[in-house]
This record gives structure tokens, C-alpha cells and sequence, in this order.
């Protein structure tokens, strides 16, 4: 296996284990759920929802207090730009989300800078920016509830959620 397979396979098993525990996610892109019948139908797809968030990937992490994008983020960005270049059909919104610590105003800010630096990559990989809304969520979505370091890094994420037919 390559080291891109590999790193695209490491990056879909941690964005399962991610979406698994994601109240906010439950039903996103019309799956019947992380695990029904529908969603093991999609993700056999390649053009469907459900393999662009097991497959590909649907977010990328970020370090603390940090809106630059890791080596591992390019690389999961890399292969949602590539899918949207095969799915024009879709249009996405980057969620932007921070750990609990600081200031929900602070927060929100920088939720919207690691938005905006994930669609700011994946234009330079030639997605229209016309297909690419930002919101920030700030702290205030949290995957996991605890005042761990590890609590802290998945929630400090920004999340490409799909829509489709919405474009042109």
C-alpha cells in the first residue's frame, strides 16, 4: 500500500472513530446513521456523502491555539478537493470548532480562522470558491466533553459538510 493509501486510511479511521461520537452529526448528508444500512450502501459509492466522510475524510484537526494545517490535514484536503472536482454537483460548508479553553469570543475567532484556512486550501486545489461557505462554531459543538488534552484535540477541528445539488 502507498504512503498516501495508507496516510488517506489512518485519516478515515480516525474521522470514523471521530463522527461515532458526534451529536451533531448524526444524520448529516442523508446516511441512515454511522451504523445503518445506508451508510455501508454509501460508502461503497465513491460520488456518495457517506464515502467522502469514511473515505476521504470529512475534517481535518488542528494543533493548540493553531490555524495552520499539518502535513495530515493537506493530505485529507488534498482528497476532498479531488472528490469535489469529480462531484460538482456538491457544495460544501467548513465548520470551524475550538477546544473549551479561552474565551467564547476568541474562540469563535479562531473557528472561523481554521475554516477559512481549510477553504483557502482547498481553492489553491482549484475548488470554486463559490462552492465553499465558512461558519465557526467556536467551542460551542463540542465531539468530546472533558478537560483532557485528549478531549481537547478532537475538538479542535474544522469540518467540510456536504450539499448537494446546489450549485449553478
Amino acid at each position: 500500500m502507498s504512503g498516501l493509501k495508507l496516510a488517506m486510511a489512518a485519516v478515515a479511521v480516525l474521522g470514523l472513530t471521530a463522527c461515532s461520537s458526534n451529536p451533531w452529526n448524526d444524520d448529516l448528508n442523508g446516511s441512515a446513521g454511522a451504523g445503518g444500512a445506508g451508510a455501508a450502501a454509501g460508502a461503497l459509492d465513491p460520488a456518495s456523502p457517506a464515502y467522502f466522510r469514511q473515505t476521504v475524510g470529512d475534517r481535518v484537526l488542528f494543533a493548540n491555539d493553531q490555524s495552520s494545517l499539518s502535513p495530515q490535514a493537506q493530505t485529507t484536503l488534498q482528497g476532498q478537493a479531488r472528490w469535489l472536482a469529480r462531484n460538482a454537483d456538491y457544495v460544501v460548508t467548513i465548520e470551524g470548532h475550538a477546544d473549551e479553553k479561552g474565551t467564547r469570543e476568541y474562540n469563535l475567532g479562531l473557528g472561523a480562522k481554521r475554516a477559512n484556512a481549510a477553504r483557502e486550501y482547498l481553492m489553491s486545489q482549484g475548488v470554486a470558491g463559490s462552492r465553499i461557505k465558512v461558519v465557526s462554531f467556536g467551542k460551542e459543538r463540542p465531539l468530546e466533553i472533558c478537560s483532557d488534552e485528549v478531549c481537547y484535540s478532537k475538538n479542535r477541528r474544522a469540518v467540510t459538510v456536504l450539499a448537494g445539488g446546489l450549485t449553478g
